[in-house]
């Protein structure tokens, strides 16, 4: 498995799994209890993994979304960068 995006925004990774279940993809969630552990200091983030065999189209599924920029990062897109000054 690898991961695929690593987060605390639970409504990116609510739609990342949305996008990923309509494209037959099946994703875990590694971290979960973990982070609500830890409470609500967001130190710890939730990370999706995906089949190895499946990373490259859930990848680029998630760059067409604007969840991910195009780059090998797991991080989500920075969406501050969207605001016009």
């Amino acid at each position: 498995m690898r991961e695929l995006l690593r987060t605390n925004d639970h409504v990116a990774l609510s739609l990342a799994m949305a996008l990923l279940k309509d494209a037959g993809i099946d994703c875990v969630m590694f971290d979960t209890h973990t982070a609500i552990i830890e409470g609500s200091i967001s130190a710890i983030q939730k990370r999706m993994m995906v089949l190895d065999e499946d990373h490259a189209v859930a990848h680029e599924l998630l760059v067409g979304a604007e969840l991910l920029d195009s780059g090998d990062s797991r991080e989500p897109r920075d969406r501050s960068r969207d605001v016009p000054r």
